[in-house]
């Protein structure tokens, strides 16, 4: 992952948390208000059930929200994740909730051996794979860090909601597939549009449903589930999607909802 997105990365973790942003509300984390989202509680459930007394990677983990989460469950949790102000802050508010979670720094791309084996579950939730530039040494190093019977549990967004940028009028602004990076240079963060962020340039990668699913297969991983999700409890893009009557977020393209995140459950045999 490029040092362009490590800036990025850093430069968010200084106003996520912050108290003006309802995405990440530490205090609410603290009083134990605030978890993984439904699908994302789904996906652990149908990977391993209850993951009390289970060994976790969560992948990615950025302040380690559900890090902490999963930590309160019983699980024993190491977060592991790129940039080092992410993990400083997320230090801070595993301390605060009382929970005892191992931070690592580690590039997803080529986790360190200390990590390989040792894990029943690897998680890895919204917003992973678009910072990927090669999605087959992501796979690989899942597959390296479960141990036998270990589990990856993914939650992301959905490619065909990636490419869409706006929908009055209808632009599509990223591929589907893989076309090779892409750069961005936008204000503000997924979390609060109006935040003042530092570093704003990111270098993204498209992947297709297709590509995913071969690339966990070319790892040696075992496709077990892949569910298509046609709706969300929030805007994933924060100024895309409207809420529905239902309370529920859908992307509707001719008035038909589309998919916009996907859910893949795959196992090391």
């Amino acid at each position: 992952m490029s040092d362009v997105n490590r800036r990025h990365w850093d430069a968010l973790a200084a106003v996520h948390g912050e108290g003006d942003d309802a995405y990440y509300d530490v205090e609410a984390l603290v009083r134990g208000e605030r978890g993984p989202d439904r699908l994302e509680d789904e996906a652990v459930a149908l990977a391993v059930g209850d993951v009390g007394g289970k060994d976790v990677l969560h992948l990615q983990c950025h302040i380690g929200f559900d890090s902490v989460a999963l930590a309160r469950r019983g699980a024993r949790v190491v977060g592991a994740d790129f940039s080092p102000a992410s993990l400083d802050k997320a230090r801070a508010i595993a301390g605060r909730c009382g929970v005892d979670v191992e931070f690592v720094e580690a590039d997803s791309t080529a986790l360190p051996a200390a990590l390989h084996g040792r894990f029943d579950l690897v998680y890895a939730t919204i917003g992973v794979l678009t910072w990927i530039g090669d999605l087959d040494a992501w796979m690989a190093g899942v597959a390296a860090a479960l141990r036998p019977g270990g589990r990856l549990a993914l939650v992301d967004l959905h490619p065909l909601f990636n490419a869409v940028g706006s929908l009055d009028p209808l632009v599509l602004d990223f591929p589907y597939a893989d076309a090779g990076p892409v750069r961005f240079d936008e204000p503000g963060s997924y979390a609060n549009a109006g935040a003042e962020v530092e570093a704003t340039t990111t270098v993204e990668h498209a992947h297709s449903l297709g590509e995913i699913v071969t690339a966990a297969i070319g790892a040696g991983l075992r496709v077990e589930a892949l569910r298509e999700h046609l709706e969300s409890t929030f805007d994933p893009r924060g100024t895309l999607l409207a809420r529905e009557d239902d309370g529920l977020y859908r992307l509707r393209l001719g008035g038909m909802p589309v998919p916009v995140l996907y859910t893949l459950v795959a196992a090391r045999p």
